[in-house]
């Protein structure tokens, strides 16, 4: 059997990680559009439309749903309760800093666990809180502790910890390792690292703590899907999303693209967990929210994420998608579209709408055609409505041998829209 057959073509034969620290089909989603999405620019979720979107990444299947602290303001707090008590199957999780006020007022929420933060690098000791390492050890520790007592999941992470000193900070891991926390976290907070630096760390932290380790990272400067990415591969086990990657600044990965990534990695792993085909609406949902429009160019839901348009494309997607698909859109509940109408045609792709039509047109006739639609693209785009149009036409004026005169008879694109 050929080679080409058997592959999995939604996964590359060139250097692909094969690794025991890797957890590329064995990690859980931290999805923190309700945490992280708020600090976007133009957020202002309601309690209606919190848990809506709750709902919504609920029945997609993310494994955390993490929310803002509770300690910002009195709805966040009422906010928070009421995620609780809808009995979602996500564990609901909220991001506190590393204070015990905060500590005790999330925990009377009823979440299931706590995500406790506090700055390590010297820019954070020195201009927000400055506080110094021993402080840091001291209250984490505090923290921790109360935490764990109330039978809840607790996270530790620094901020800023591609920032901090690699010796502070593998010493702070090492002792909340050992008072048991669930999972240390690592954070890229102003999206300065790269995948070779991440691997780093996260390899290294592997090997000074026994817990899982969750990552948080910015996209300022391109990276946080490839940095998430890089972070699986060498042992992390938690990855934070937000939909459409909204956040603070530029916000962190996107949960549409990191899925993509991992999808490419492990199709069936990746399937077997998500309800891939709600990742539409909860994009649409979110966009609603904030008021912006899904980008063209979003992944697997972008209006041209599975549009094909190039002749040459075109031929070989309607031969076998998989020679320029990488995911298959039916997985995502999407569909591919193959443009027609524009300079760049070919008769191949001409020809697959003349058999969708069912009109008896041979090749010739296509390629006569398609060569009519170059000309008129180079006036303007057609429509499909206008292709549709101008095949119909030419059918029907082939009974009468007068197809040619047709063709020859167009020299606009305008004159095929007006035809009723």
């Amino acid at each position: 059997m050929p080679e080409s057959s058997t592959r999995d073509p939604s996964r590359s034969s060139i250097g692909t990680a094969s690794s025991y620290l890797s957890n590329v089909s064995n990690f859980k989603i931290i999805e923190s559009t309700l945490r992280e999405g708020e600090q976007f620019a133009n957020a202002f979720f309601t309690t209606e439309k919190k848990i809506e979107i709750a709902k919504a990444l609920d029945e997609f299947g993310v494994e955390y749903l993490e929310l803002t602290s509770p300690a910002a303001s009195t709805q966040s707090y009422n906010d928070c309760k009421a995620i609780v008590n809808l009995g979602l199957k996500a564990k609901i999780l909220t991001h506190v800093r590393c204070h015990m006020d905060d500590a005790k007022l999330a925990v009377a929420t009823g979440v299931d666990g706590l995500d406790v933060v506090i700055g390590t690098s010297s820019y954070l000791r020195e201009f927000s809180h400055g506080k110094d390492m021993q402080y840091i050890i001291d209250t984490a520790t505090e923290v921790i502790q109360y935490i764990k007592g109330e039978g809840l999941e607790v996270r530790f992470s620094s901020e800023d910890s591609f920032r901090s000193d690699i010796v502070d900070l593998l010493n702070l891991y090492r002792a909340v390792d050992k008072l048991g926390v669930n999972r240390v976290g690592i954070a890229d907070t102003v999206g300065c690292a790269s995948p070779d630096q991440v691997a780093e760390l996260v390899r290294t932290l592997r090997g000074v703590v026994s817990c899982d380790i969750e990552c948080h990272f910015h996209n300022d400067t391109g990276c946080a899907i490839a940095n998430a990415y890089a972070a699986l591969q060498n042992g992390a086990t938690h990855v934070d999303t937000s939909v459409l990657g909204i956040g603070e600044r530029n916000g962190i990965p996107p949960l549409g693209g990191f899925v993509a990534r991992m999808y490419a990695a492990d199709k069936e792993y990746v399937k077997s967990k998500y309800n891939l085909s709600k990742l539409r609406d909860i994009e649409n949902i979110v966009a609603d929210a904030v008021g912006v429009s899904v980008p063209f160019n979003n992944y697997i839901t972008g209006y041209c994420a599975f549009t094909h348009k190039a002749g040459i494309h075109a031929k070989a997607i309607l031969n076998n998608p998989s020679t320029y698909e990488i995911l298959r859109p039916e997985d995502f509940g999407m569909t591919r579209y193959v443009a027609i109408g524009h300079r760049l045609t070919g008769w191949n792709a001409v020809k697959n709408r003349v058999d969708q039509l069912g009109l008896p047109l041979t090749d010739a006739d296509c390629k006569q055609i398609t060569n009519k639609i170059k000309n008129l693209a180079d006036i303007r785009p057609l429509s499909l409505d206008d292709v549709d149009k101008l095949l119909r036409k030419y059918e029907e004026a082939k009974s009468d041998e007068k197809h040619h005169a047709i063709l020859e008879s167009i020299d606009t694109p305008d004159q095929i829209t007006q035809w009723q």
